[in-house]
């Protein structure tokens, strides 16, 4: 019985040992993923009456301790005759808009209105589906991460409604798990 003990000391010591690297790894080393929740709320609208905005209401969070340091978001709006890239981002409340040079995501997260605008472009929005793909570009990165991709679609009547009222909201329906349009004044 007497050789036992240390034999068992020792097991535990060992087992201890490797939990407390595990939990420091998983806790204050690993960086985890960044990630982006379903947007509530995305809206198609017109910044000074021409230039197309899209602007989506979502919550980024790492995955891990040390999070990201998020150079840029940039969306990717695929359509049946065309890519196009909204690469101008900006974030904030409405009376605290702030042009992006940079954002800290954490564990916790971080909620912000995200506003992106075509670069040098003027257009409209057609009749169809969108698919709207998020990326980031994160610190030391040489590729940009793809966050998730958000399908959308306008009617004629509504790509028409939209230009006329210069905005349509949409709205995320969790039973249908998909966007429903709206058009208010100002969306």
């Amino acid at each position: 019985m007497n050789g036992i003990a240390p034999i068992v000391g020792i097991v535990l010591s060992i087992v201890s040992l490797a939990i407390s690297v595990i939990v420091g790894w998983l806790t204050l080393l690993r960086r985890g993923t960044l990630r982006m929740t379903q947007p509530v709320q995305i809206a198609f609208v017109y910044e000074n009456g021409t230039k197309p905005k899209i602007f989506l209401r979502t919550l980024l969070y790492a995955t891990g301790k040390r999070g990201y340091i998020i150079e840029g978001l940039y969306l990717k709006v695929k359509q049946p005759d065309s890519i196009q890239t909204y690469g101008f981002w900006g974030y904030g409340e409405r009376d605290a808009l702030m042009v992006a040079g940079g954002l800290r995501v954490t564990d916790e997260g971080v909620a912000y209105n995200h506003h992106f605008l075509k670069i040098n472009d003027v257009s409209y929005f057609p009749e169809g589906n969108y698919e709207i793909a998020v990326y980031a570009r994160l610190v030391n990165d040489k590729r940009p991460s793809l966050l998730m991709t958000i399908t959308v679609a306008l009617t004629k009547d509504e790509a028409t409604r939209l230009h006329l009222q210069r905005g349509v909201l949409f709205t995320w329906n969790p039973e249908s798990s998909s966007y429903h349009p709206s058009f208010e004044k100002k969306p």
